[in-house]
């Protein structure tokens, strides 16, 4: 009824890892996916920075950009300027923040990095003080 199959299937790892294809460990696609996460709440935190500067907000942006850099081995991430930028409403900056730092905030759970995982739960802890609960939930 049916015919048996005759060639080697193209989705086999019978043969084990192709090392013409690089590949990557949990670990490293975790790295990877968090130093990205806090990069972006990095940029965030700089344009939040640019619209109402605060000692908290600099010092935020100097301990992500450490992590960042630490996920990154040792390369430090780039800073771009928010001069030419629109604007954007702060709360609408909050909001992403706050949204970015919980990504963060899984991915370093689920990685078991304290460090980061800490900033990230302290991040979102100031973005949601600094909306309000009523302004996060209506989201």
């Amino acid at each position: 009824m049916y015919e048996p199959i005759r060639t080697k299937s193209v989705h086999s790892t019978v043969d084990g890892p192709n090392p013409d294809f690089p590949h990557r460990s949990r670990e490293e696609e975790l790295d990877i996916q968090l130093a990205g996460h806090l990069a972006a709440l990095l940029a965030v935190t700089d344009e939040l920075r640019a619209t109402q500067p605060s000692a908290d907000l600099d010092t935020a942006a100097e301990r992500l950009a450490e992590q960042v850099g630490r996920l990154r081995g040792g390369r430090t991430p780039i800073r771009a300027s928010t001069s030419g930028r629109r604007e954007r409403g702060t709360a609408a900056l909050h909001r992403r923040a706050h949204a970015l730092a919980g990504r963060a905030l899984v991915v370093a759970a689920s990685r078991a990095d304290t460090a980061a995982a800490i900033l990230a739960a302290e991040r979102m802890d100031a973005h949601t003080a600094a909306l309000g609960p009523r302004e996060l939930a209506s989201r």
